[in-house]
């Protein structure tokens, strides 16, 4: 740790101060006696300290106030903590707890983290960017605008929440140097009349701006970061509809970008229909799908479930013909006359499906659907709570003999489905992930893991690669590899689930890794992910035990070293 600073300074910088755990020597140069303790305390004894006070909290809020407190006070600490029960906190620090801790963002505002830009400072970008990285290198920034935050819709200056929650993600599971990471929030104004009418809101005061007015301050941010952070990652995040596909595809050639909404759901979605195919002994070119709700969400899906297909050896056309897209106006179907530009190319032919229309008005409904298709796996990315009815799951479970169940939205009370409810409509045949966490369901003597469809599978791995590699470019074929290098890892049984198996205990089979091992699966996307990349041309070369050293060497870890 080498820094210019001393005293009061040095101890309010999060990244580089140490806390009680300076040493005496380090406190005579750096000015630091008489403003701390006199004991001098080892890293693990501060951790041991947090977990006193983080067992003294009573909610889940509370919890997260607490550790985003500890983030903004001291990274290594904050790290440290996670590292020691990463799966039991994620859900604290990001999904479900994020989104509440987004709804009340203003009313738990603590300090400074990130950048925020707003409309009316369009012209000041650079400055104001320049103000937010200072000396610093910047790897990896996520953005927002804040208008689809989560399954909740437009929170204004609250969807912060949600980049800073992705970053730390990044450096927990991915082991991205924090100092080296930026949220950013595009203040477009908001929709939301609850905020405006609030006192205590923080952000710009202003209905939300559109059209050329919205990509004036979109392109003026892209501009300047790239100008100033021209090696880092953008990670898009949490964009309405209308916004999130035009955005990616205006400027994915032009910055390193890519979308976690559209891209990381994608692939970590395809992962678990894969590691669920084979779970059920169904091979791939063979799968049917069907995806409720046909925004940028689940069209990203479509679109990465097509890839593999075609990587599975069928043809473009073939590959369509085995998804179907249901939105809120029933399947997409080609006399439908409110289609997107990105939905219609999973818009199926009238002709094909007019005799499912029951009722004669031109729309068919899940149920429908899911009754005609016999889908081997129905995913969900509504929002829309319940949608998964009972009527629907056994319909889906009467086709396929073990049907798998994605209600993936979040939090959870978004879910279109629970868990529970799906163990017992298919009397235990069901293979099941969810957008949110959900404990293990026992039915009788079967234990039934409930694999959480999380994101952070995906884009940690796919940042570190894509850093480490050097690529231009975060192209479909990177995201295609890490999708595939999730579902390697997760055909693989855990220890417990050998020894049950050898013991013949009804212990069902995980769609993915544990979470707890989200650093180790993040190891092994970025190298799939950098592999991909050079192998396109997107990066200069490298053998793949070169990449091994690189991500290895380039990895953060959360200890604190000698001042300097």
């Amino acid at each position: 740790m080498a820094s210019p600073l001393s005293g009061r300074e040095l101890l309010a910088k999060r990244h580089l101060s140490k806390s009680t755990a300076f040493t005496a020597d380090e406190r005579d140069e750096l000015g630091l006696h008489g403003l701390l303790p006199p004991v001098v305390e080892t890293l693990d004894q501060q951790v041991e300290r947090l977990w006193v006070e983080y067992g003294a909290k009573t909610t889940d809020l509370e919890r997260h106030v607490f550790l985003r407190a500890l983030e903004e006070r001291n990274s290594v600490q904050f790290y440290a903590f996670l590292a020691q029960d990463l799966e039991a906190l994620i859900p604290i620090i990001y999904t479900p707890t994020v989104g509440v801790a987004c709804q009340q963002w203003s009313r738990i505002y603590r300090c400074e983290h990130g950048l925020f830009l707003s409309w009316p400072q369009r012209d000041r970008v650079a400055e104001l960017l320049d103000n937010a990285v200072g000396d610093r290198e910047i790897d990896v920034a996520v953005v927002t605008d804040g208008e689809r935050i989560l399954g909740l819709g437009d929170l204004g200056v609250g969807g912060m929440g949600i980049p800073i929650g992705k970053l730390a993600l990044y450096t927990a599971a991915g082991g991205i140097d924090p100092a080296r990471c930026l949220p950013v929030f595009l203040d477009m104004g908001t929709n939301n009349e609850a905020l405006l009418s609030d006192p205590l809101y923080l952000g710009w005061r202003h209905q939300r701006i559109r059209g050329e007015d919205y990509d004036e301050l979109v392109d003026a941010f892209i501009d300047a970061f790239h100008r100033r952070c021209p090696n880092a990652l953008l990670q898009w995040e949490d964009f309405a509809q209308a916004n999130a596909t035009r955005l990616l595809d205006r400027h994915r050639d032009t910055i390193c970008s890519f979308n976690d909404d559209i891209q990381g759901t994608a692939a970590v979605t395809l992962a678990s229909i894969v590691a669920g195919l084979r779970i059920t002994d169904v091979p791939l070119s063979e799968m049917r799908v069907v995806i409720v709700g046909a925004g940028s969400a689940g069209t990203g899906i479509g679109e990465q479930i097509v890839r593999a297909l075609l990587d599975a050896g069928l043809t473009e056309a073939e590959a369509r013909d085995r998804c179907w897209l249901v939105d809120r106006d029933g399947l997409l179907h080609d006399q439908a006359s409110n289609l997107l530009p990105f939905q219609k190319p999973f818009a199926r032919p009238w002709s094909e499906v007019a005799s499912w229309d029951e009722n004669g008005d031109g729309e068919i409904d899940l149920l429908e659907v899911v009754q005609n298709t016999h889908p081997h796996a129905l995913v969900g990315v509504t929002g829309q709570p319940g949608l998964f009815t009972e009527a629907v799951v056994r319909a889906q479970a009467a086709g396929v003999e073990r049907p798998i169940v994605l209600p993936l939205s979040n939090p959870t009370p978004r879910a279109e489905a629970i868990p529970t409810d799906i163990v017992a409509w298919t009397e235990g045949r069901a293979v099941i992930g969810t957008g949110s966490p959900f404990e293990p369901v026992v039915r009788g003597t079967e234990r039934h893991h409930i694999s959480q469809v999380n994101n952070v599978y995906v884009f940690p791995g796919v940042g570190l690669g894509t850093v480490v590699a050097g690529a231009r470019i975060v192209s479909d074929m990177m995201l295609t590899a890490a999708a595939a290098a999730i579902g390697d890892l997760a055909i693989d049984p855990t220890p417990r689930e050998r020894e049950t198996d050898r013991m013949g205990a009804g212990e069902s089979r995980r769609l993915l890794p544990p979470i707890e091992q989200a650093s180790e699966v993040a190891t092994h996307v970025a190298r799939a992910v950098a592999r991909a990349a050079i192998d396109e041309g997107l990066a200069p070369p490298q053998t793949d035990a070169e990449i091994a050293a690189a991500i290895e060497q380039f990895r953060w870890q959360p200890r604190y070293t000698p001042a300097k």
